[in-house]
Parts: C-alpha cells; sequence; structure tokens
C-alpha cells in the first residue's frame, strides 16, 4: 500500500514537513478542500483566494514532480480522510498549526511527524519558557541568536548591541520617495479561483513557490538596506513602506524562515544592509515569529478564552465599515484591510488593537475578526498577539503592561492626524481625538488593575494631574456612543 502524506494548506514546502524525504514512487499526497472550512467564517476574500490558489498550483507542481496527488472537494477534513482510512491507508502528516487542527486529526487516526516549519521545534521552547519567571521576549531573542549563531561575534552581538530600536523609531520622512512595491502576473489558476470566489484580484499577492521567492529576493535588494529605521512609521503616502509582506508565505509554507534569514544575511554580509536594517528585520523572524508560535503551544488551548479586564463592548462598526467613522487613522487602515488583507504591525497593535482594548471591546469577538481579516492571520498568530499583547487579556500572562496609547503617539508616528475632525491634543469637546478621550479614560477606569504596576508610573501620574478628568469621563460616555452608532 502507498502512505498516504496529508497536507494541510499551511505545509505548502517541498523540503519541509510531510514532504521531506517524500518520493513519487512510494508517495501519494492527500489534500483536501473543505467546503465547510469556507463556509465556518466570514473569511477575507482575498485570504480565502491566496489559500486556494497557493494550494491548487502546489499540487500541480508535485503532479509535475510525478507524485500522485489527490486533490479532493469534500464537506469536511473528516469525510476527505475517512475515504484514506477506509482503503487501509496508513495517512502521515506533520504536527498541525493549531489546537483545532491537532485535536481532529489525532482523533482521526493521523500519524504525526514533528512540524519543522519554525526554527525552534516546540519542545524546546517549552523548555525555554518553563525556566523563565516572566516571559520577555527579549530574552528569547537573545537566546534565539547565540543558538541559531546570527549576527553574532563569538558570543557577543554584532555591531555590538542585541537590538536598535531606538534607531528604528522614526516617524515617516517628509518628500520621501517610496520604491514600489513587486507585483505578481496571474494565471488560470488564480482567474478560476477568483471566479468561483465572485472576486476580482489584483497583483499584490503571489501564489507560487516561484513568486514568494521573488517578493523574498525582491525585498532583500530593494526595501531591506531601509527597512530598520521606518519599521514602526504609518503613512498615508505608502500602504507598505519597506516591510517585506513575506509573513503570508511564511505562514503557509511556500518560504521557510530559514530560507529568509539566509537571504537577507547574505545581503548584509555583502555591505548593503546596515546593522539596524537587518538586525530590526531578523529579530521579527528568529525572534518574534517564533516567540508568538511557542507562546501559542505552551500557554494552551483555553488561553484564547481569557478576558481579564471584563471587556464586553460588541464589536465596533468602524472595523467592517471604515465609512462608519471620521477618525482618519481608522479610516485609511479598514480601506487597506477591505482591499488587500493587510496592514502591518504598527497599525494593527497602536491603533486596530488599541482602540479595541481603550474601548472595551469583547477580547474574542476582536480576535474572531482580526482572525477573518488578515491574508497571514493563522491560529497561532492571531490568538497571543491578541490576547496576550493587543487587549491584554490575559492580565499579563504575556506582557507586562497593556499597549495603551493616545493620539499623541498616532500623531508622532503617522500622518494620519493631519486634516483628520478630531485633534490629538485634546482630550475633551467635540473636537477632541478618540484616542486621547479614551486613553485617559482607560486609565481611570482600571485604576485598580493598573496603579501598582512599576511600569505605568508615569501614567497614572499623568492622570492624577488631570483637572478636567470629571469631564473626560463624560466626552469617554459620549465617544463610546458615538463609536456604537458608527458616528464618531
Amino acid at each position: 500500500m502507498p502512505r498516504t502524506i496529508y497536507l494541510p494548506f499551511d505545509q505548502l514546502h517541498r523540503d519541509f514537513g510531510g514532504l521531506k524525504g517524500a518520493d513519487p514512487a512510494r508517495d501519494q499526497i492527500l489534500m483536501i478542500e473543505s467546503s465547510g472550512m469556507l463556509a465556518s467564517r466570514k473569511w477575507h476574500p482575498v485570504r480565502l483566494h491566496f489559500l486556494l490558489s497557493s494550494a491548487r498550483h502546489f499540487a500541480d507542481e508535485l503532479r509535475l514532480e510525478g507524485f500522485t496527488v489527490h486533490y479532493l472537494s469534500e464537506p469536511s477534513i473528516e469525510s476527505g480522510l475517512a475515504k484514506f482510512h477506509q482503503e487501509g491507508n496508513p495517512v502521515i502528516a506533520a504536527e498541525p498549526s493549531s489546537f483545532s487542527q491537532f485535536q481532529r486529526l489525532q482523533k482521526l487516526g493521523v500519524h504525526f511527524i514533528e512540524n519543522d516549519f519554525f526554527l525552534t521545534p516546540r519542545p524546546l521552547f517549552h523548555k525555554w519558557a518553563a525556566g523563565q519567571k516572566t516571559f520577555l521576549m527579549e530574552n528569547f531573542y537573545r537566546a534565539q541568536r547565540k543558538r541559531l549563531n546570527i549576527l553574532m561575534e563569538s558570543d557577543q552581538p554584532v555591531g555590538g548591541l542585541w537590538n536598535f530600536d531606538k534607531e528604528n523609531r522614526l516617524p515617516p520622512p517628509k518628500k520621501y520617495e517610496w520604491k514600489p512595491y513587486f507585483s505578481h502576473a496571474r494565471d488560470d489558476i488564480d482567474h478560476k479561483v477568483a471566479k468561483e470566489l465572485g472576486i476580482s484580484i489584483d497583483e499584490t499577492w503571489a501564489t507560487t513557490r516561484a513568486g514568494a521567492l521573488a517578493q523574498l529576493e525582491y525585498f532583500v535588494e530593494v526595501h531591506l538596506p531601509s527597512f530598520g529605521p521606518y519599521e514602526d512609521a504609518m503613512t498615508t503616502e505608502n500602504w507598505a513602506l519597506h516591510h517585506s509582506l513575506l509573513s503570508p508565505y511564511l505562514n503557509n509554507g511556500l518560504l521557510h524562515p530559514q530560507e529568509v534569514v539566509n537571504a537577507a544575511i547574505r545581503k548584509f554580509d555583502a555591505g548593503e544592509v546596515p546593522i539596524e536594517s537587518i538586525e530590526g528585520f531578523v529579530r521579527q523572524i528568529i525572534g518574534w515569529r517564533e516567540y508568538i508560535n511557542g507562546m501559542y503551544w505552551f500557554l494552551g488551548d483555553d488561553y484564547r478564552n481569557q478576558n481579564h479586564l471584563a471587556a464586553t463592548k460588541t464589536l465596533l462598526p468602524l472595523f467592517t465599515d471604515p465609512a462608519k467613522t471620521k477618525m482618519n487613522c481608522m479610516k485609511e487602515n479598514i480601506s487597506d484591510i477591505k482591499e488587500r488583507a493587510w496592514v502591518h504591525h504598527i497599525p494593527r497593535l497602536m491603533i486596530l488593537s488599541n482602540l479595541a482594548l481603550l474601548t472595551g471591546t469583547n477580547p474574542q469577538e476582536f480576535l474572531d475578526w482580526m482572525r477573518e481579516s488578515f491574508i497571514d492571520a493563522a491560529d497561532w498568530v492571531m490568538v497571543p498577539n491578541v490576547i496576550g499583547m493587543g487587549v491584554h487579556a490575559d492580565g499579563g500572562k504575556m506582557m507586562t503592561k497593556p499597549y495603551a496609547a493616545g493620539g499623541a503617539y498616532i500623531s508622532r508616528m503617522s500622518n494620519y492626524c493631519k486634516g483628520c475632525a478630531y485633534d490629538p491634543k485634546l482630550r475633551t469637546g467635540d473636537h477632541a481625538c478618540p484616542f486621547t478621550t479614551l486613553y485617559w479614560d482607560f486609565l481611570d477606569r482600571h485604576r485598580e488593575t493598573f496603579v501598582k504596576n512599576h511600569r505605568m508610573r508615569q501614567q497614572y501620574s499623568g492622570l492624577d494631574r488631570l483637572s478636567d478628568l470629571p469631564e473626560v469621563r463624560l466626552r469617554a460616555q459620549e465617544v463610546l456612543k458615538g463609536l456604537s452608532s458608527g458616528e464618531i
């Protein structure tokens, strides 16, 4: 009997996972397009197109190599796998990337091999986390640099510093010529999937291994040298700045993190990338990405249900309709998400998640929206990022303080406030920035929870100096009402 390799749509790499060492003469491939999964949520159509078209392209590439590929359209993964179990075939797969998939496949008798789509095996991360008093990402990142011998000179970091955060927090420059982004031509498979979904598609996202490699090459050649200084900046002048746009391909397997790091390091070794840019980028790959995946598995499946701040507000209408707000920053980012299913990490944290935190939006509702809206939104990505970092729903297990900020931060790091209906310097009155009003109201409402937090001493010292706190509280109620009705 041939060995059957079950290939999920987020493990599309020939050299890793279930396909590592696979032989067309011995192995057959099973891929399942589940109509139940497609209908299970209000998935962003750009996300669905990317996942489906990438999987179909990859199946064709495996057929060209000589594999027998069973690409099934089924009501569920269970119904597809049942056919092969009935035939007596052993089914193997790399460990799934989510708790739900792991449990489903385990019940179906699938034999697991190690998931090697990350640089840090799950048992190794668990050993690190179990030995920590606090789960500080910086500690993990430094250990990663040493373990993987990346940007190291003996036991010291290249450049003399472990990170260059201070150099990498510049606001968007004025009169700056942003370099164009790579576009990807569409083929018959792309057009067929788009037609099935009833959508039109642009050329933003590749759906093949070759396209993902071309995106990687273009990034390291064109954008990596300037990546670092402006990685936290936000601007209406360019939707991607110098970001790599590689996360979708890393998360569905078309690229492996080792490939990405190697390509970036080669460019640095050639003397074409400054230390602040290479360090900032490497930290995203071997530090933050690996840390988030490790914490997902370490914290457990129930972690997603945390709601430490007892946030109960339903999802605001502006998250699904940019016309439901006059806030320029929200309007810009929601419009970008609707068009491309992507904005970079700072809008996700300091605008989208920040607003959900300040308004007391239910963490699980916000998590569902984030999970459905982004092209790279795997379960392991969004659960720790939202519950732990974005809305501080875990009571500080991951982050020692909430990432709450007023309009001053957005004004400093973007050009969104220019021409906006609201003034980031005002906390009361009809023209006060909702972020500024809600920031002070958030600190006031949760004083008992955070006032003894040593990292928030400065914020509470500022709150204690407010002479107009009663007015802020009243304005906050007006803002919350207006946001809920789509009028602010």
